[in-house]
C-alpha cells in the first residue's frame, strides 16, 4: 500500500494482502469491469424493457389467472377510472390514483383515459407495435448478457466467494441484527465494506437468480411464436394469463429492487458509491470511533 492507495482483488476480499491491510479512507479496486459494464447495460436494457413494457399493458390494463382473460372474466388487477380519478383495483381492494394511474390530464386540459401515463412508457404515445419491437429487441439484449454475466461469475468464482450465502449466515439472529443495522443507517466501515451482507446477497440472489429468469421465462410464454413451439412451458406457467401476471409481479419486483438500491446508493454516499461502479474505485469508508466511557464508568481492565 503507497500514499494510501490499494490494488485489490475486485468483488472479492482477499484472505491475505501482500501489501498489508487496507483501513478507512484508502482507494481499493472494488468491481471488476465484466460487473461495471453489466451493471449498467442491464440497468439501461431492463428501464427500457420496464417502460415499453408499460405501454404493453396499457393495450389491456388487467391480470388473470389462467389460460384466458378477457371478459366476462375477473381480473386480480386492473387499472381504470372511475368519478373523474384514477383507480387501481386489487381484487374487492379499490385505491385512489388519482391523475397518476388510470386517468391523466394533458397538456391542454383535457382528460385521457390510460393506465399508464405517456412519461412512464417507451413510446410515450400510445403504439403497441412499436412498444412490442422495443421490448423484444431489448429482450435478446437482457437474456445474452445475463447470460454472459452468470457464466463469467460461475468461472471466476464471484457467485460461489461473494454472493453465496455462508451458514451462520441464515441464522434468525443474524439476520436481524442486519436488518437492525440498516434500519438505523448504520453501514460497514472499513474491509468489511467491501463484503457483501445477507441482506444483499439475499436481494441480488432474488433478483439473478428468480426475477430475471422468471421474466425471461413468461416472456417467452407469452409470444405466440414460442407459444407453439413451446406450449409445454405455458402450461408449466399454469397458462398464459398466469404467465402475463407473474411477468407483471416479477416486473414490479424488480422496479422496488431498483427503488431500494437506488435509496441506499443515496445514504450511503453516492459520489463514492457511483465512482466506484463507473472507474473501480472505491475509498473505504472510515471507521467508526469507539465511544468514550461516560465520566466515573470505570473501564475493565
Amino acid at each position: 500500500m503507497a500514499n494510501g492507495e490499494m490494488v485489490m482483488e475486485p468483488d472479492s476480499m482477499p484472505e491475505a494482502l501482500l501489501a498489508g491491510i487496507p483501513v478507512g479512507g484508502d482507494r481499493v479496486r472494488r468491481h471488476r469491469l465484466s460487473t461495471r459494464l453489466w451493471h449498467w447495460l442491464n440497468a439501461m436494457t431492463v428501464t427500457i424493457m420496464l417502460m415499453s413494457g408499460l405501454m404493453i399493458f396499457n393495450a389491456h390494463p388487467r391480470l388473470y389467472w389462467g389460460q384466458y382473460g378477457a371478459n366476462p372474466d375477473t381480473p386480480w388487477l386492473e387499472i381504470g377510472n372511475a368519478g373523474g380519478h384514477g383507480v387501481l383495483r386489487i381484487g374487492s381492494l379499490a385505491l385512489n390514483t388519482g391523475m397518476v394511474l388510470g386517468l391523466t390530464r394533458r397538456p391542454d386540459g383535457s382528460l385521457h383515459a390510460t393506465a399508464f401515463p405517456g412519461w412512464m412508457t417507451i413510446p410515450t404515445s400510445y403504439s403497441l407495435s412499436d412498444a412490442r419491437m422495443w421490448h423484444l429487441a431489448f429482450a435478446l439484449v437482457l437474456v445474452a448478457a445475463l447470460l454472459a454475466y452468470l457464466v463469467r461469475s460461475v468461472i471466476n468464482g464471484h457467485i460461489r466467494r461473494d454472493l453465496a450465502m455462508r451458514r451462520g449466515e441464515w441464522a434468525p439472529a443474524h439476520l436481524w441484527a442486519d436488518i437492525k443495522q440498516h434500519a438505523l443507517l448504520r453501514f460497514p466501515t472499513g474491509l468489511a465494506a467491501l463484503k457483501y451482507n445477507p441482506l444483499q446477497k439475499i436481494a441480488y440472489g432474488a433478483v439473478l437468480f428468480v426475477m430475471l429468469p422468471l421474466v425471461i421465462a413468461t416472456g417467452t410464454a407469452l409470444s405466440p411464436g414460442m407459444d407453439a413451439r413451446l406450449h409445454w412451458l405455458v402450461d408449466v406457467l399454469g397458462g398464459r394469463q398466469s404467465a402475463r401476471s407473474v411477468h407483471f409481479l416479477c416486473a414490479a419486483g424488480l422496479v422496488g429492487f431498483f427503488a431500494v438500491h437506488i435509496a441506499m446508493v443515496l445514504l450511503a454516499g453516492p459520489i463514492n458509491e457511483v465512482r466506484s461502479m463507473i472507474t473501480g474505485w472505491y475509498v473505504l469508508p472510515k471507521e467508526r470511533r469507539a465511544k468514550a466511557p461516560a465520566p466515573g464508568e470505570e473501564i475493565a481492565a
